[in-house]
């Protein structure tokens, strides 16, 4: 069959890669520039490595995405580096049941059964059940009020805003579950893991066109996208059409809708309910480390903090491959429509500033240069009783599919389960035809 696949981050490159090796031809077209979706990199002049413009890394469990880069012969790189906590102006390591035990903000008894109540999750099997509780209203009953409120509580809300209450316990079950003490990371970056991706898919005779935007897709027949390649050009390209025998979507289902005129109103008006916050990232470039004490990762529990997670880059990967720069995300998760998506960097830093300041008064004196990443759908909303919303892959026009972000669960979204969506859209595909 001659596939067409919109999107060219994990989901999309994965499902080219698996139907390439049963038989199948398949075309990718991309918006942007270059591969990875969500993961999308960047690469300054001095630096060895890509980054990402959002921060990624792997689980060690992250068999999915794993196996990809090695069946493709990608090196991976597994470190286990600090996660910690700020609370109440003072940051503490926060990464093993030691580190739990040992926290001095909580009584032994809150400690304790803080821990009991994570490693009864931890070791659950079974997450269904969990999807019809609401975790904002169990966790603090369970684990108690003052451990929900000092640590749990300010992350719920400073990740999911608005929606901190809807969230169900089926999603923290997942987030506890996942977690590794040690991380993995693709050798050069994520931009040049998906590249090699590209490649691989290329030499197979696949094609991916960048720049390339689809404007409107059609079943009327065979399976048809209208697309124009995205120029600098004074007079705007004409509409190409391209034919296929199907055709695989990855992108969110509200810009699915905006590219399928011949969708029915009633899956429209179904889906449209599903809700998602977008995501912005600071990323600093300094000469000195912003962290004194080697913290990779920092959860903000602080509800008033103007910013959710510090994550210093260059405290799990070498600043060897970057110029020898210490490079830190500021990152925050915000509604589509938060003024916050309107400032430019020197608004947003001048925003933080006051609270990074906190943390190292001096850091401004090595800083070297400062970007501002904005993406309006990264992060889905996750109620109780999720499984019910869920889009299908089969979508009501023949032979179009729909494989994103949305569909993963009771996981969060990530490249791992990107690239899972992509093995699952395939064996879909292939058990239809």
């Amino acid at each position: 069959m001659r596939i067409a696949i919109i999107g060219a981050g994990f989901t999309g490159l994965s499902a080219a890669y698996y139907l390439q090796k049963d038989g199948h031809s398949v075309t990718i077209f991309e918006k942007d520039p270059h591969p990875g979706g969500l993961a999308i990199g960047f690469r300054e002049k001095e630096w060895e490595w890509s980054l990402e413009k959002h921060y990624h890394h792997w689980f060690t469990n992250d068999k999915f995405i794993l196996r990809l880069a090695k069946e493709i012969g990608h090196k991976v790189i597994v470190r286990r580096p600090k996660t910690s906590v700020y609370v109440d102006g003072k940051i503490y390591q926060f990464d093993s049941p030691l580190k739990v035990l040992l926290f001095p903000k909580l009584s032994i008894i809150d400690r304790l059964r803080m821990g009991f109540v994570i490693s009864l999750l931890r070791y659950n099997p079974i997450w269904k059940p969990l999807e019809k509780i609401n975790a904002t209203k169990f966790l603090p009953k369970a684990m108690g009020q003052r451990g929900y409120k000092m640590i749990w509580e300010p992350l719920f809300k400073n990740k999911f805003g608005p929606y901190a209450s809807d969230i169900s316990l089926a999603w923290f079950w997942a987030r506890i579950v996942k977690r590794t003490p040690s991380l993995a990371y693709p050798q050069g970056g994520f931009l040049e893991f998906a590249n090699h991706i590209v490649k691989v898919i290329e030499k197979r005779g696949g094609k991916v066109y960048f720049n390339t935007d689809v404007v409107e897709l059609s079943s009327n027949g065979k399976p048809s996208i209208k697309f124009k390649k995205i120029g600098n050009a004074q007079k705007a390209p004409e509409l190409e059409i391209g034919n296929y025998d199907a055709i695989v979507v990855t992108l969110p289902s509200f810009l699915f809708f905006k590219i399928a005129p011949e969708l029915p109103q009633d899956y429209k008006q179904k889906f449209a309910k599903l809700r998602g916050l977008g995501a912005t990232n600071l990323m600093l470039r300094l000469r000195k480390p912003f962290f004194n004490d080697g913290t990779y990762w920092l959860n903000v529990c602080d509800e008033t903090s103007p910013v959710m997670a510090i994550v210093e880059h260059t405290n799990f990967m070498d600043k060897k491959y970057y110029n020898n720069e210490h490079l830190l995300y500021l990152g925050n998760y915000l509604p589509a429509d938060s003024k916050r998506f309107s400032l430019e960097k020197e608004e947003v830093l001048k925003l933080l500033d006051p609270f990074l300041q906190k943390i190292n008064p001096n850091y401004r004196k090595s800083l070297i240069d400062y970007a501002l990443f904005k993406v309006s759908f990264a992060q889905p909303v996750i109620p109780t009783n999720y499984s019910k919303m869920i889009p299908p892959f089969k979508t009501p026009l023949p032979n179009v599919y729909l494989s994103n972000i949305e569909q993963v669960y009771p996981w969060d979204r990530g490249t791992n389960y990107a690239v899972e969506l992509g093995e699952e859209i395939t064996d879909y595909i292939l058990n239809e035809n």
